[in-house]
């Protein structure tokens, strides 16, 4: 007894220590929003509070002042929310064919899906460029969009999820008349929702901070993404911190909201898929 109390002690200060070392830079960006940028100039993002230099300047200007950034937020918020979408329903679709079918070929386009997903997207960089550009994408959403939709690792997940839902489901709606399309959106969709939680917040992280990809595509300013435009506020001739930093700390809002509103299906998602029958 005295062993698990001991156990548990030392788990719960682990864990403490490890949520600490979480929440230390988003007070350090929460405390920089209300600063100057030249106090950011001088001191660097540091977590010291100082009344004296703290106010809501940076705030008002981020509403009220001449800039593209809530262009650049709702840009992507947009691609995120049609993003995260498309991705969901077609990797939960041929995740499911996977699943619930015996067809010739089968184990081998599983094997190519894990290959890809050892296959960093930096290598794929160029000849996705070559393909984007050669079909006249550039410059467009379509070019950000199109390339994710069939996320490997979400399949995978997704696949692993349905690994653990009882065939019985499937015969039972065949018996009853159910067409495939039926079973699928009927039967099957609607256990899936702690899966379809837990990669919505996982895939809308990776769409609301990707950089590189849509830095690549994308010319027209007025197509900028957030994180490209607030990188654009960093320049050779002038920075402007008191913008960039009050922006990196409304960034943060979206995500956070994501996974409040996900959180009650979010562990039951990320476990469910380990535990089979």
């Amino acid at each position: 007894m005295k062993k698990e109390l001991t156990a548990k002690i030392v788990l719960f200060a682990l864990f403490a220590v490890i949520c600490l070392l979480i929440l230390i830079p988003f007070y350090a960006v929460t405390i920089a929003s209300f600063k100057p940028g030249e106090d950011l100039i001088r001191y660097g993002l540091n977590l010291r509070f100082d009344l004296s230099v703290m106010s809501l300047d940076n705030f008002a200007y981020l509403f009220t002042g001449d800039h593209a950034y809530f262009k650049w937020f709702f840009n992507s918020l947009l691609l995120t929310v049609v993003q995260v979408a498309l991705t969901l329903i077609v990797s939960a679709t041929v995740a499911y064919g996977f699943s619930a079918y015996e067809f010739k070929g089968k184990n081998v386009l599983f094997v190519c899906v894990l290959l890809i997903m050892m296959v960093p997207f930096e290598i794929l960089l160029l000849p996705l460029y070559t393909l984007i550009y050669n079909i006249g994408l550039m410059n467009s959403y379509s070019a950000i969009v199109l390339p994710g939709i069939a996320s490997a690792a979400t399949i995978f997940f997704f696949r692993q999820y349905l690994s653990g839902v009882p065939k019985e489901i499937i015969a039972a709606g065949r018996v009853d008349g159910a067409t495939e399309y039926g079973i699928y959106a009927r039967l099957i969709l609607p256990v899936m929702k702690p899966s379809f939680a837990a990669m919505a917040i996982l895939n809308g992280m990776n769409s609301w901070n990707n950089f590189l990809w849509p830095f690549m595509v994308l010319s027209d300013d007025n197509k900028y993404t957030l994180p490209i435009g607030l990188k654009t506020l960093l320049t050779p001739y002038g920075n402007n911190y008191d913008l960039l930093i009050v922006g990196s700390f409304f960034s943060i809002i979206p995500i956070f909201i994501l996974f409040v509103a996900f959180q009650k299906y979010f562990i039951d998602g990320m476990t469910a898929g380990a535990v089979k029958g």
